[in-house]
Parts: structure tokens; C-alpha cells; sequence
């Protein structure tokens, strides 16, 4: 099989998995490829996302690199045996990758954490405030363009529908809630719906009301997405044009930091829906 032309994130990150292995058990890719009687291309194809590993091959390297976590092995396995198409796939050639490797991350993760400043977390988001978000950042953009980037969104929140879907967290600023994106009528229909979501079982909304002493801000929004075993969790850092995917374990350790000062600073649900429905009475 050729190697993939543009593996997916998911892809890439079992590479980068698998040669992390290989560099703690302190091997080269030459070494690697000899005890499995292959080209030492094929290993750095493998390591790149640009070439697939049998369930066999990736456990045979396992055992070469001394990893003692069958938990992390058997996750990395699920990673590898991952063939069939999602509905993100719709999007390819359509939208730019990004999108399409979030999607999928929602859909794999274990749980997700969100923390947003200025916007209501993607998913929770009604099709109107997604356009107008998506209008005001990309306002040059083809009506068409807009449109499915629109449908995308809307796409990921049936995530919200699965019969178990991930445990789901955000934690929103009071600037988030009351920035009208779009008229008033559209910023209470958001909110509105914001409140729906939150009493939606495995859902949970917090807000950092502008009274919250001690909060500095964290600088950006970002989404927190647990993998099946912990090395595999995945931080997305939410910029205007993109999104980055980090994932060393500094990098993990770090933002599980900054999640649990700004839920020293939110208020409980409870008291963030009373929060959400007086700032709709107000609009």
C-alpha cells in the first residue's frame, strides 16, 4: 500500500506514540526495522502517520521497546485497527483538515473540557450564532464556505445525542454570555439553548462571573480531550484561523493545571444557570 498523502491527526499521533517507544527504549529506526524484518523506511512512514501497522507488528514493537503498559498498548492497537469512515470524512476536500481531525477527536475522546472567553463553546453553539461567528472571523469567505462550516458544527453537537456520549464540561466566561455576536433576539436564543444543554445528564456548565476575584484569564479558549488511557489525552488550543493540537506530556500536564485553577474560579451549575437565565432576562 502507497503511504498516505495527509494522515489524520489520529494517524500522526499513533506514529508519534510509537516513536516515543521507540526513543525511551533508546533504539534507532534501523534497529527498530531489522527486528521486524522491514525497510527502515517503512518504520518512519509508520512514525509519521504516513504508513499503517498491523495489530501484530505494533505489538511485536511494544515487546522490542520493554513497554510494561499493556493498558497504553492495547489503546495504541484500538488507534491502529481505526478503519472506518466517520461522518466528518463528508468535509474532505471541503473544509481544511482541522476540521475534520476535531470531529474525530470529539468522537474518540473518553471526556471533554472546554474552557472559551469571548464564545460559547463550538458545540453548544445554535446555527445561527455559529454563523455569525464564522461570518465576523472569516468575512471574506464564500457563502458556500460559510455553509459548511456551519453544518460541521451543527454535525458535532449530535455528539449530544449518543446514547452514552463522553462527559462533557465547560466552563464559559460571563463575557462569553452577554458579547451579542449577533441581534438580541439570536444571543437570548443562544442562551436559551445553553441552559437546555446543562440539564442534559453527563453535561456540565460553569461560569467565571466577572465578580470572580483572582482570576487573571487563562489567554486563550481551549478543549481538553481525554484518550483511552491518560498519554493519550489531547489538548486543542482554539485560535481565529486555526486550531493546535498539543500532546507531550509536559504540554498535558500543564493545561490540567490551568483547568483546575479556572474551576477554582467558576461557579457551581447550579448557580451558573441561574447565572445564564438572568442574563437572558436581561437581554
Amino acid at each position: 500500500m502507497p503511504p498516505r498523502i495527509n494522515p489524520t491527526a489520529r494517524q500522526e499521533r499513533l506514529g508519534l506514540e510509537l516513536r516515543r517507544l521507540r526513543e525511551q527504549a533508546d533504539m534507532t529506526a534501523r534497529e527498530a526495522a531489522a527486528l521486524l524484518a522491514i525497510n527502515p523506511i517503512q518504520i518512519s512512514q509508520i512514525e509519521s502517520g504516513r504508513g499503517g501497522i498491523s495489530e501484530e507488528r505494533l505489538r511485536r514493537l511494544a515487546g522490542f521497546y520493554e513497554c510494561d503498559d499493556p493498558a497504553l498498548i492495547d489503546a495504541l492497537v484500538e488507534m491502529a485497527n481505526e478503519r472506518g469512515k466517520g461522518w466528518w470524512d463528508d468535509y474532505r476536500g471541503v473544509l481544511p483538515p482541522g476540521f475534520q481531525d476535531l470531529a474525530e477527536l470529539d468522537c474518540r475522546a473518553s471526556f471533554l473540557r472546554t474552557l472559551d472567553i469571548v464564545h460559547v463553546p463550538g458545540m453548544m453553539q445554535t446555527e445561527d450564532y455559529a454563523r455569525a461567528v464564522f461570518t465576523y472571523v472569516k468575512p471574506d469567505l464564500p457563502s458556500q464556505d460559510i455553509d459548511a462550516r456551519v453544518e460541521h458544527r451543527m454535525r458535532r453537537r449530535l455528539l449530544f445525542d449518543k446514547d452514552r456520549p463522553p462527559e462533557f464540561s465547560a466552563i464559559i466566561h460571563e463575557a462569553a454570555l452577554r458579547i451579542m455576536v449577533g441581534s438580541r433576539k439570536l444571543a437570548r436564543e443562544q442562551l436559551d439553548h445553553l441552559l437546555d444543554l446543562s440539564e442534559r445528564q453527563r453535561v456540565a456548565v460553569r461560569v467565571i462571573p466577572f465578580s470572580a476575584e483572582g482570576f487573571a484569564g487563562a489567554g486563550y479558549s481551549m478543549m481538553y480531550a481525554g484518550g483511552r488511557v491518560p498519554q493519550l489525552d489531547t489538548v486543542v488550543i482554539d485560535g481565529a484561523h486555526h486550531s493546535m493540537f498539543l500532546d507531550t506530556q509536559a504540554q498535558l500536564r500543564k493545561h490540567r493545571a490551568v483547568f483546575a485553577k479556572v474551576e477554582g474560579s467558576a461557579l457551581h451549575p447550579e448557580a451558573s444557570r441561574e447565572l445564564i437565565h438572568r442574563i437572558s432576562q436581561e437581554l
